[in-house]
């Protein structure tokens, strides 16, 4: 019946319905409020393993630069959104797709930047320029390599990048890397500023419905970032000038960073493309078959693809991170029930504008790292489960746990002992210790070669086995 106030069923299944402006404006920032910290996290933590420093240490010099990252998450998450909604050319599904800053791509920028500076960034972003076109030339042949991607290899690659960034969730809720070696870390002042972000949270997401519901990570948040001002935990030192130095508006700086070709990056990138553009065919389908009850069309998919790599490519000209598709927003619409892209379109307005206020970065840069820390737990525990979910689908077959156990040994154990490939030239170094490029080409390539001829019976012994109820004594 709600849905009535808004339009006909028909209507809501259109993607080209456009409800009146007071119900589509209000949708709009849904949107924005289920995704928008979930897009600015990867910005601040590339930014904290870079060495800008956070808080209090962030000085002269580091806060205008995760500021000015923060304002680029959010200016091309809302012009990447608006390739999807509005299109052009061959570029966009027209459909209800929010993009926002991709966490897949978390596990292979962190070693490339770790403790370098804003050095590290001229070749960073030189990964995410080429990246992205890499990825926009997959949109071409998309449909033709869906095959070597089954839920085996994408729930194990979901999972991996879940498992790598867990550890950054529990470090900022510590009280962040630059203060491991310091008293305070993990001391139950940090921790409390946490524990209540993903209580707040946990309480919202299952005895609250609607936008509670929907916005729990972002309240949550909102709630411990006004205890930790209760505790003295915000500090506004060597902010308030940067604050007052801050233009009203200030506009993107192609280039801002420079420009550097690395190897690493450029590989690094291209693998993740194909996750990234693999999880977008999710999304796509998963919209169309929540909101409009159909299957989602190769255009649809290629278009959709299409927007994901530019939009990307073109975010690393101004000193912005990968864009993906974002799935939280595929869920809000199969709940809404709304199909219309010009209510998503309204949401990427509100987030260019709020990308084109330096201050907007400026007052989400004062968040206690603690704080984030809390929301980070949860969002990063999602990505998990999201994995294992994708994982339920796998037929666990001898084959197909060998394939998985070897993948996940490699990758997870290279990640967890960086120094077994010390010796290693640097570029292979650092592909290989985000541990999720490992996991994800073993599991590829075991996939495609290894025979398809075990039977059930061969799963039913090794189950057995595992369980001590196997039929051989």
């Amino acid at each position: 019946m709600a849905n009535n106030l808004i339009g006909t069923q028909e209507q809501l299944r259109d993607p080209n319905y456009t409800p009146a402006l007071h119900r589509a404006v209000p949708l709009g920032i849904q949107h924005v409020l289920a995704m928008f910290v979930s897009n600015v996290t990867p910005a601040i933590i590339i930014a904290g393993a870079a060495g800008f420093g956070f808080g209090s240490d962030a000085g002269a010099q580091g806060f205008p630069d995760m500021t000015y990252l923060i304002q680029m998450s959010m200016l091309f998450a809302g012009i990447a959104t608006l390739f999807q909604t509005i299109g052009f050319g061959p570029v966009g599904a027209r459909l209800p797709i929010v993009q926002g800053t991709s966490f897949a791509f978390i596990p292979i920028m962190i070693p490339l930047v770790a403790g370098k500076g804003v050095e590290a960034l001229p070749a960073l972003f030189g990964g995410v320029i080429i990246g992205g076109l890499f990825h926009a030339f997959i949109a071409t042949f998309i449909g033709k390599i869906r095959f070597a991607l089954p839920p085996l290899v994408t729930g194990l690659v979901v999972t991996m990048i879940g498992l790598a960034l867990v550890k950054v969730g529990i470090q900022y809720a510590a009280g962040g890397i630059p203060a491991i070696d310091k008293p305070e870390y993990g001391s139950l002042l940090n921790w409390s500023a946490a524990l209540i972000v993903i209580l707040v949270t946990l309480g919202l997401k299952f005895y609250t419905k609607g936008i509670l519901a929907i916005s729990a990570v972002i309240i949550g948040i909102i709630v411990g970032y006004l205890y930790s001002m209760t505790v003295g935990m915000v500090t506004f030192d060597g902010i308030s000038t940067s604050w007052d130095r801050a233009a009203p508006v200030a506009f993107p700086i192609p280039f801002k960073y420079g420009f550097e070709i690395s190897t690493a990056a450029i590989v690094g990138f291209c693998l993740m493309a194909f996750v990234s553009a693999v999880e977008t065919v999710g999304d796509v389908s998963g919209i169309t078959k929540g909101g409009a009850g159909r299957e989602a069309t190769d255009e649809e998919i290629k278009g959709a693809t299409f927007a994901d790599g530019f939009g990307s490519s073109i975010a690393g000209i101004f000193g912005g991170f990968p864009n993906t598709s974002f799935s939280q927003n595929v869920g809000l619409i199969a709940m809404t029930g709304v199909m219309s892209r010009h209510v998503v379109t309204i949401g990427a307005i509100f987030l260019i504008i709020c990308g084109l206020i330096p201050k907007v970065g400026a007052v989400i840069r004062t968040i206690p790292i603690e704080v984030l820390g809390g929301g980070v737990i949860v969002m990063f525990g999602m990505v998990v489960a999201a994995g294992i979910s994708m994982l339920s689908d796998v037929k666990w077959n001898r084959r197909n746990m060998v394939i998985f156990a070897i993948a996940l040994s490699i990758g997870l154990g290279l990640q967890l002992d960086p120094k077994a490939v010390q010796y290693l030239p640097d570029t292979l170094r650092i592909l290989t210790t985000s541990g999720l490029l490992p996991a994800a080409i073993i599991a590829i390539v075991l996939n495609l070669i290894l025979p398809e001829e075990l039977t059930d019976e061969a799963t039913d012994e090794v189950s057995g086995g595992m369980s001590g109820r196997g039929k051989k004594s």
